[in-house]
């Protein structure tokens, strides 16, 4: 899912989403389905209310006046680890009320691809949200139906349907995730929901695999010892794959998913010719 986040949203979307990688790191999969739930459920109730969007992102609040609010609210319906990724996001600054629940809901969809994920899944489920939206893309009336404004989202029909025409043939993660967002569109087309479910597992399946660049070829122990060191510092499993790149001068180049660790030497020899390039201007 591609968001546009401006001003402080960015970093902080960063920061929830570093804090919520190590979160799940500690969970299994059961809990972390559980966890998906109560953000999917947390970004229903702010999409209901822009006053209480706006009391949990106002900056003249502090992080812990805000907390009690959504304790006062979701204390008793949500479990902890949903109530403890909220009170994290209350403890930095948001440049609208409204990307409080667009980042929230991303989290929810990459929980669930967590999930899948666990359980040695999570390219099945990829996999199955392509072909179920190819599905809905080239039958017009199942199109109409699960796009109907008209149904009640609450009583859940909508995903009745998506449940009645998957069940036995995609897994419980695939199914739950196109459920939710098939009855909570939030202002979007089929083919929008679609989309953003893709790019959000996408990009949580990306972000296990490591990309590491090298001017020789690493051996079977060298890449156990750098996976176990990239999985202590990234909080999860990851799958490396190493290339053999002859303009690395020394060191490595280590990339997962948008961050960049460049200890190369050529990465270090560019970096010192532009500073004294800047100096002698």
């Amino acid at each position: 899912m591609t968001l546009v986040l401006k001003g402080t949203s960015g970093q902080s979307f960063a920061t929830t989403r570093t804090n919520l990688d190590k979160q799940l790191a500690s969970l299994d999969s059961a809990a972390i389905v559980a966890l998906s739930a109560d953000l999917f459920t947390m970004v229903r109730t702010l999409d209901s209310s822009l006053a209480l969007r706006r009391g949990l992102t106002d900056p003249s609040r502090s992080g812990s006046e805000k907390s009690t609010l959504a304790t006062n609210l979701f204390g008793k319906s949500l479990g902890a680890n949903a109530l403890k990724v909220l009170h994290e996001m209350l403890q930095v600054r948001w440049s609208s009320p409204r990307d409080l629940g667009n980042v929230i809901e991303l989290l929810a969809i990459e929980s669930e691809a967590a999930a899948s994920e666990k359980d040695g899944s999570i390219d099945q489920l990829e996999s199955e949200i392509f072909a179920f939206s190819e599905t809905v893309s080239g039958a017009p009336e199942l199109r109409a139906a699960l796009s109907n404004k008209t149904i009640n989202a609450g009583q859940a029909r909508k995903s009745s349907v998506v449940s009645a025409l998957l069940s036995g043939k995609a897994t419980a993660n695939t199914i739950r995730l196109i459920s939710q967002l098939i009855d909570n569109p939030r202002g979007r087309n089929i083919e929008s929901c679609f989309r953003d479910i893709a790019e959000a597992v996408s990009s949580r399946r990306n972000r296990s695999i490591v990309h590491v660049a090298s001017a020789t070829a690493l051996n079977g122990d060298q890449i156990a010892r750098l996976t176990k060191a990239l999985e202590k510092e990234i909080g999860r499993k990851v799958q490396v794959n190493v290339a053999v790149d002859h303009s690395v001068i020394g060191g490595l180049s280590i990339r997962f998913g948008d961050e960049l660790i460049d200890g190369t030497v050529a990465s270090r020899l560019g970096n010192a010719s532009r500073s004294l390039a800047s100096k002698s201007a």
